[in-house]
């Protein structure tokens, strides 16, 4: 099933033929929840494949994405003519250029100066466009799309290459993005998951939490979301923070303000994974009959951990192992293996029925 999106750690892109052949297996489900849709990648096969859809994350950048995807509804026309329009822009020295942008002959920077100066131009055009909330989104959408194509990076924003990518040569184009009929009823919502399921019902909930690292020497900025894709929420907003380190992130992705509960690399006090007592409780408090977890053997819990959490709330009725060869981005998170594994990088698909009241 074709889906679009940025480069992204922990990304799902691979294992959407299974989740899908779970899902279709259960013919009494129509509404599903994406807990932690990121780049939507999974909420956008959920919607392709007719079920109503609600995709959620804390992220910015992920209600665009979810937006433009399962909302936007004008034809490519529309777009086209705005995408066109702003490529034709000239670009110039702004707030972008200054900060992520180098020549040529210069490295440690996200993008080159040419790319930078586009950015800087087709940026401050969206905002004087006065778009409607969904047609702004299709078009940062296509834009955020467009720089992961010529960005200098590993996949992601905390630290940059000493010597330029060769897609970082390339000029910065928009392109449509790849949308497609809307034939559910979908939501994008932009919030806490424990809000998401303590006010709403699904039959089936799809949880991908994420997992911070098994390293316990890691810092924890180097594994939380924020942290990773500060850029992409910065083009969102166009707000220039305040910036900070040698990666110029946002002063709100320091660990003290975006740290999420379930990358949370601490112990409690009875020497339980803060992170596991978090996705314990989400899968108690969810409503719904089904719940389809993601899991990595690059995260905290063990497969004990997680087969107990999840048969404390109900039945398991299916357990998949799923091995592939992972990328360059795994490989640079991933530094333990996971605690019963066999050595190998592998993700993890856990489908329960709960019993609902």
């Amino acid at each position: 099933m074709q889906t679009e999106g940025i480069k992204y750690t922990g990304s799902k892109k691979k294992i959407i033929p299974q989740i899908s052949e779970i899902i279709r297996e259960l013919n009494d489900v129509k509404t599903v929840l994406d807990g932690f849709s990121g780049t939507t990648r999974v909420s956008q096969a959920f919607a392709k494949m007719g079920y109503n859809t609600t995709a959620n994350d804390i992220s910015v950048w992920s209600e665009v994405f979810g937006t433009c995807y399962l909302k936007s509804t004008k034809p490519d026309k529309f777009y086209k003519e705005i995408i066109d329009y702003l490529n034709n822009l000239k670009g110039f020295d702004g707030w972008f250029t200054k900060h992520y942008g180098a020549d040529g002959t210069e490295s440690k920077k996200p993008f080159q100066r040419k790319n930078t100066r586009k950015l800087d131009a087709i940026r401050t055009e969206i905002d004087k466009l006065n778009l409607e909330w969904e047609d702004k989104c299709v078009v940062l959408t296509s834009l955020i799309l467009a720089l992961d194509k010529v960005d200098s990076t590993l996949g992601h924003y905390v630290a940059y290459l000493n010597d330029w990518s060769k897609r970082s040569y390339n000029s910065l184009v928009l392109k449509l993005p790849q949308r497609f009929p809307i034939i559910s009823h979908n939501e994008v919502v932009r919030g806490d998951v424990f809000e998401i399921i303590e006010n709403k019902a699904f039959d089936l909930a799809y949880f991908d939490p994420p997992y911070g690292s098994n390293n316990e020497k890691m810092p924890p900025s180097r594994v939380r979301y924020a942290s990773y894709y500060h850029i992409w929420k910065t083009v969102i907003l166009n707000d220039k923070p305040a910036l900070f380190g040698a990666a110029n992130r946002r002063e709100d992705t320091r660990d003290h303000i975006s740290a999420s509960i379930f990358e949370e690399f601490r112990k409690d006090d009875n020497g339980r994974f803060i992170a596991m007592k978090a996705l314990e409780k989400l899968i108690q408090k969810t409503n719904s009959r089904y719940i389809l977890l993601s899991y990595s053997s690059g995260g905290r819990a063990t497969k004990s951990d997680l087969i107990d959490i999840l048969t404390s709330s109900g039945k398991l009725l299916k357990a998949l192992e799923i091995d592939y060869k992972h990328n360059v981005q795994a490989q640079m998170r991933w530094t333990n293996e996971w605690i019963n594994s066999d050595r190998k990088h592998k993700e993890y698909l856990f489908l329960i029925e709960k019993q609902i009241s």
